[in-house]
């Protein structure tokens, strides 16, 4: 049976069939890490700074979440994750001996694109290619709508729909992100599929009402990850990668 005549799957956890499929994007569907690098060592080479690109890649990642949570938290108003990105940016090379100011806003504002600009995964397309033809699917992601077009255009991510969470003005794990992503679709919660590599935004996900998928990616934060390699509860599915899991989401019947 092809793919696109293929039924829905029946989430056990929900009881609904699925009609999304909606996807962490960072980590879970592109390589931030090498991506980021990439981009640095580029930024380096054209400016003059001594910087290790996978250092300074990872110290600027984990600027991510402490960031937002002074969104979250209530401490500042909402902005979007690129301008949180620009901000990390600016801070972490400050911290590396590298004074902002001494670069051209063009210039850092460039670097800071690499965020657009990451690669996917090897089995990203060919597994999403296959999910499309049963089901709609797009990002459930932290990013904002501009950063997440211009990631899918530079990365070839065929998305049938975009919601950036700037559109909803919160971050995730705050419920009102998988709910609205949800809401926007004009689909039950239940109907929903969150696919990650991350067991805590499943976590969040499942508290919200939404089916959930684990796929890990194993070297998200190099060679030496302790974290999220294997699923931590008993997700809707699980799978090796997104060839295996769109095998898995659109049954033969």
């Amino acid at each position: 049976m092809a793919a696109s005549d293929s039924p829905a799957f029946v989430s056990p956890s929900t009881g609904r069939q699925l009609k999304a499929v909606l996807f962490d994007t960072f980590g879970t569907v592109v390589d931030w890490r090498s991506g980021v690098a990439a981009e640095v060592e580029r930024f380096a080479d054209r400016h003059g700074p001594a910087l290790d690109p996978f250092e300074l890649a990872d110290k600027w990642r984990a600027e991510y979440q402490p960031s937002m949570e002074m969104v979250r938290s209530g401490q500042r108003g909402y902005v979007p994750l690129d301008q949180l990105h620009l901000e990390n940016l600016k801070r972490v090379l400050e911290r590396s001996g590298h004074s902002p100011a001494g670069f051209a806003t063009q210039d850092l504002e460039e670097l800071n694109r690499a965020w657009e600009r990451l690669p996917a995964w090897p089995d990203v397309r060919a597994g999403l290619h296959r999910l499309k033809s049963r089901y709609v699917i797009g990002p459930l992601s932290n990013g904002n709508t501009a950063l997440l077009v211009n990631m899918a255009k530079n990365a070839g991510l065929p998305w049938d729909v975009v919601v950036g969470l700037d559109l909803l003005r919160v971050y995730k794990p705050d419920p009102a992100a998988y709910l609205g992503a949800a809401s926007v679709l004009r689909l039950d919660p239940g109907e929903v599929i969150l696919v990650a590599a991350h067991n805590g935004d499943l976590a969040a996900a499942r508290a919200a009402g939404l089916a959930t998928a684990f796929v890990p990616r194993a070297t998200e934060h190099g060679p030496g990850q302790a974290t999220d390699l294997a699923p931590a509860s008993d997700w809707d599915a699980v799978a090796a990668d997104f060839i295996q899991l769109a095998r898995t989401l659109t049954p033969s019947g």
